[in-house]
């Protein structure tokens, strides 16, 4: 018993030390507390400048989206805002951590960023896009002394991209802290090169790096825990580091009955790495990653865990509507499971490298990704100011640093990225051969430009990006999403690629798969024609579509007060539009029917409602991926038709307008498997308010999106309501930002009112570090208003 006792006690000892002691490495959230102001200062990276009077604000932030909007700038940014500003952030370090090696990451900052710690530059980005480290331990004060980081932020030349950019520290800020010997930045790279159903192969590349100054004898403990946390495989590897040494440690590591990574099984595996001096852990890291195969065929398309899989792909940018380029993971994943539900199971990341935290969640939802680099080379491709094609554009942007930087970048993005399973190819540009923007060559005939740069440098421009890609990644093939094949083909740019992206160029897919039967054809970037589709659908070798594009997106806009692009199947909102509804007709397996509906009998402007003029004649939609629909009125057979009557994917009615219930039913054998109505509204009567989530967790991140509707007496949205809805929030959440989807309002977005848009509009709200009650008021003159109310928390 006594024996007993005394194990047990120092059993708790050994516990007790175990929590007490300091962690191997620790990551401190840095995105709270940074204070900012536009403009320039000559001593702002000094650590006496006076910032009190300079905002408070915490990061992810755009300073862009914040306005005004003004014809001013530049179109193809949106006519957002640019301009120059600087982040400062006061911190102390615990003189414990004194001796220790304490590194700052920035996920992104939009764009020429400098930063200095104490007053001492360590370091610029220009790309905006690219996620960078800093070591600061060699400035730093530890103890009682006060540390300064001051960022500036150059985005004064605003006309610097085709799209909108958002302006400063717009991704996240981790510092960490480890060991003088630690894993490298990005040191963990996991690959599967032999799966079957017994085991798979796991191997592991680990860099470690030495700034210690002395020689080290160390073990890396490599193990591996199975989605359910349980540990399944181990090994250890001793190695001799020498002073101020790297060196990168392989291991081979079994893991018995595998469970594979599919869009249908998103199981995720996490190698935890320990890094040891005797029994003394130095560093420790945790990496998820997936066991599955992922290889393209020239005749039978895209192969996931060897079986066929078409790409059923969108474009998105990285923006989302009121909240510009500063979107929370809760922002990001909402929209990412609305695309999901449409039967989406690719995402092209045009076309830059996305934010880390749309990865992870591409991971754990499972969505493969196209991780794409750039979106022109060097010289620049024009970036319209007046509007699409109008004027004369400016001709600035990442072209102008290509040269000294693209094989920095693009290395980077290989490192941050290769361990996520979601990821099939890498892109090295996007229509970087788009006729005369810049590049030229004779083959364009008539459209031969001679005064424009030869489209043989393409290949020179090419060759080291993709040099770049293999020296840290040979799993996965190279590509480029093509605008001209025609000239890529007369200079030899496809040959350098392990797959071909083809941006609208469907009717080359049949002649070129002839002419060239070994290469690997998909479309990067298509229109949502049904003919598109179909172009993939029949064709076992094309392995699938992205189309332009899955959301709406800022910028790259016509003329002012035009502001975003609406080529979207989900709004600014995220609200589904009736394309969205005909993609999941096509793409979706789950049984579903749906109706919209057009004044006159040519079907154009297609609306989600059953409000028409009398006397009309209703030209009606019905998207349905089951065998079979019947559509009523007001409870009277309309007529039943089959899928296989579709035109082009659609099934139709004409009918005259009756105001009252429309009604799809969706059946097959006989039986019913889903409904779709449209109502006819009566006048407005009241606000609606629909939050997505009523607990929020305190911990000054978590997210509610909020719809507000106007409705009749019976709860029917208001098609054509656009009263002006002011919301007023009690407690601890802050409204981030108000969007309705109008792609030509500009409208402020951070203020507390914004006009409906097809009788509903989105507002979302962040809570705070304080817990409590939350309340929501919403109003608009005539209307009864309505209140919800949100439960903020720590530990939800």
């Amino acid at each position: 018993m006594k024996s007993n006792l005394l194990r047990m006690l120092a059993g708790g000892i050994v516990w007790l030390l175990a929590q007490t002691a300091a962690p191997a490495r620790t990551v401190m959230d840095f995105d709270s507390d940074w204070r900012f102001t536009k403009g320039d200062f000559a001593t702002a990276a000094m650590p006496a400048f006076d910032d009190d009077d300079w905002r408070r604000v915490n990061v992810p932030h755009d300073w862009s989206i914040e306005g005004p909007f003004s014809a001013d700038y530049a179109c193809g940014s949106g006519f957002a805002p640019g301009g120059l500003g600087w982040y400062r952030k006061h911190f102390s370090l615990d003189a414990a951590q004194k001796g220790r090696r304490v590194t700052i990451e920035f996920d992104g900052v939009y764009d020429y960023s400098e930063v200095w710690i104490n007053g001492t530059f360590v370091g610029l980005r220009p790309y905006g896009y690219a996620s960078f480290a800093y070591d600061l331990t060699p400035y730093l004060k530890f103890g009682a002394g006060e540390n300064v980081v001051a960022v500036r932020v150059d985005h004064s030349r605003f006309a610097d991209s085709r799209w909108y950019s958002g302006s400063g520290i717009y991704r996240h800020v981790r510092l960490v802290v480890t060991d003088p010997v630690h894993i490298a930045h990005w040191g963990t790279y996991i690959t599967t090169p032999e799966i079957n159903a017994g085991n798979a192969v796991v191997r592991v590349e680990t860099t470690i790096e030495n700034s210690s100054g002395t020689n080290e004898t160390l073990s890396l403990q490599s193990d591996i825990l199975a989605p359910d946390g349980q540990f399944v495989a181990s090994l250890v590897t001793s190695k001799n580091l020498g002073a101020d040494a790297v060196q990168t440690i392989a291991q081979k590591i079994k893991v018995g009955h595998p469970q594979l990574w599919s869009p249908t099984a998103p199981v995720l595996y996490t190698l935890r790495s320990r890094l040891k001096s005797g029994e003394t852990v130095l560093d420790e890291t945790t990496t998820a990653f997936g066991i599955r195969t992922a290889t393209f065929n020239a005749n039978q398309g895209f192969l996931l865990n060897g079986q066929p899989l078409k790409l059923k792909g969108v474009c998105i940018h990285h923006d989302a509507g009121c909240l510009g380029a500063a979107v929370p993971d809760k922002v990001l994943e909402r929209r990412l499971r609305l695309l999901k539900e449409l039967g989406v199971n690719a995402i092209r990341t045009s076309h830059n490298p996305p934010a880390p935290e749309l990865l992870d969640l591409c991971d754990r939802l499972g969505l493969l990704v196209k991780d794409e680099a750039f979106d022109e080379f060097t010289p620049s491709k024009r970036k319209w100011v007046q509007g699409w094609n109008k004027g004369e554009p400016s001709r600035f942007g990442y072209a102008e640093v290509f040269a000294q930087w693209a094989v920095t970048d693009i290395s980077d993005m290989i490192r941050r990225d290769r361990n996520h399973p979601c990821i099939i190819l890498w892109s090295i540009g996007n229509e970087i051969d788009y006729a005369n923007d810049p590049f030229t060559d004779p083959v364009l005939g008539g459209e031969y430009q001679p005064g424009n740069p030869p489209a043989k440098n393409l290949v020179t421009l090419a060759r080291p990006l993709i040099a770049a890609v293999k020296a840290l990644d040979r799993t996965r093939p190279v590509t480029a999403a093509l605008a001209n094949v025609k000239m890529s083909e007369a200079v030899g740019l496809p040959e350098l690629l392990d797959a071909v992206g083809y941006n609208y160029q469907e009717p080359r897919y049949a002649d070129d798969h002839r002419k060239f039967p070994q290469r690997i054809i998909f479309g990067s970037e298509t229109s949502q024609r049904y003919d598109a589709w179909r172009a993939v659908r029949d064709n076992d070798y094309v392995a699938g579509q992205f189309l332009w594009t899955g959301i709406d997106y800022l910028g790259e806009a016509g003329e002012w007060p035009n502001r975003a692009n609406e080529a979207g199947l989900l709004d600014l909102c995220g609200f589904k539009k009736p394309l969205a509804w005909f993609r999941q007709s096509l793409w979706s397996a789950r049984p579903m029917v749906y109706l919209c509906a057009s004044e006159g009998r040519r079907g154009s402007n297609l609306a989600e409602h059953w409000n028409w003029p009398s006397n009309t004649t209703v030209n009606v939609h019905c998207y349905a991926n089951c065998p079979e629909v019947s559509l009523t009125l007001n409870g009277q057979l309309i007529g039943t038709k089959i899928l296989s009557e579709a035109t082009n994917g659609v099934l139709r009615w004409t009918i005259p307008y009756s105001p009252g219930t429309l009604k799809a039913v969706g059946r097959s054998n006989g039986v019913e498997l889903c409904t779709f109505t449209l109502q006819t509204a009566g006048p407005a009567r009241r606000i609606e308010l629909l939050p997505d989530t009523t607990r929020l967790h305190a911990d000054g991140k978590d997210v509610c999106h909020l719809e507000f509707r106007v409705v009749d007496a019976q709860g029917i949205r208001v098609p054509d309501a656009a009263p002006e809805v002011t919301l007023a929030v009690d407690g601890p959440a802050k409204l981030l930002g108000m969007e309705n989807g109008d792609c030509d309002s500009p409208e402020p977005y951070q203020g507390p009112t914004r006009k409906a848009l097809h009788g509903h509009g989105l507002a979302i709200f962040q809570a705070t570090t304080a817990g409590g009650k939350v309340r929501i008021t919403a109003s608009a003159p005539g209307l009864e208003p309505a209140t919800v109310e949100l439960d903020s928390a720590a530990g939800h």
